[in-house]
């Protein structure tokens, strides 16, 4: 794709990583090791947020090399079901996204584009598997990749547990967690050999209703000498309350495609 939206770069995911120091632990070592890591993986899971619905707006300021721009969106969730957004720019709707589990679709007013299509080639374009759950897990600050499915190694420090696979292979992952509430400090999707990497780290996170998510998120995406900086702070979040997805792409806007 060769234009990139703000809003569509929102389906970018993944991490920042600082190094910490101290003990590790990994999971095939010694009982207490694994007890170490089974730990801090478990509680990040228990802490997760259970809601059915939410809604609010988001702030989203973007910026490229050549490129800076400042977007109100609107946002809308129903958990593991639905993400929509809608942008504007001094009140001018601009775009319109609606994440499903089966399907990634997008339209642009100004430029008249759209795209309809499934998480396969977005996976192709970042170079890394993209699934819904992903895509939810990041906005919501949980780890994108299920840490119950692979062997990690853990790093403590006063800032938190670091996680990284046991096993590395040609993806790089890299997850730090908060000491105390387990929400995810950062997270880092990295491919050395082509060069590409997405970071994404959550300076601040808010309470509301009782449930504890992020306020802000900041992303950045590397792909060789190229690089783009998202930055998303979300106001007036209302959980489990009616909502709507109204999506319908207009007709004579001209595909996007992803190579």
């Amino acid at each position: 794709m060769n234009r990139r939206s703000p809003i569509f770069l929102l389906l970018l995911f993944s991490l920042i990583l600082t190094s910490c120091g101290s003990r590790k632990a990994k999971m095939g070592g010694t009982p207490a090791e694994d007890a170490a890591v089974t730990s801090v993986v478990d509680k990040h899971y228990t802490k997760a947020i259970d809601f059915n619905t939410l809604q609010g707006r988001l702030g989203i300021d973007y910026q490229t090399e050549d490129r800076s721009q400042s977007v109100t969106v609107t946002f809308r969730m129903k958990k593991d079901d639905t993400i929509w957004m809608s942008g504007q720019l001094l009140g001018i709707p601009l775009a319109k996204v609606m994440i499903t589990p089966n399907s990634v679709q997008y339209y642009e007013k100004i430029t008249k584009t759209y795209f309809d299509g499934d998480f396969r080639l977005l996976s192709h374009w970042l170079g890394t598997p993209l699934d819904f759950q992903k895509v939810q897990n990041l906005l919501l600050g949980q780890t994108i990749y299920d840490l119950r499915k692979e062997r990690y190694k853990l790093t403590e420090s006063v800032r938190g547990y670091q996680l990284e696979p046991a096993d590395p292979g040609f993806l790089k992952k890299l997850f730090l967690l908060d000491a105390a509430n387990y929400k995810a400090l950062a997270q880092q999707i990295g491919q050395k050999v082509e060069n590409r990497s997405v970071t994404v780290t959550y300076p601040e996170y808010q309470k509301v209703s009782g449930r504890v998510i992020p306020q802000s998120i900041k992303i950045l995406a590397n792909d060789g000498a190229e690089s783009t900086r998202i930055d998303m702070q979300f106001r007036s979040l209302e959980f489990d309350v009616p909502v709507s997805f109204p999506f319908s792409i207009p007709s004579g806007y001209e595909e996007i495609s992803i190579k």
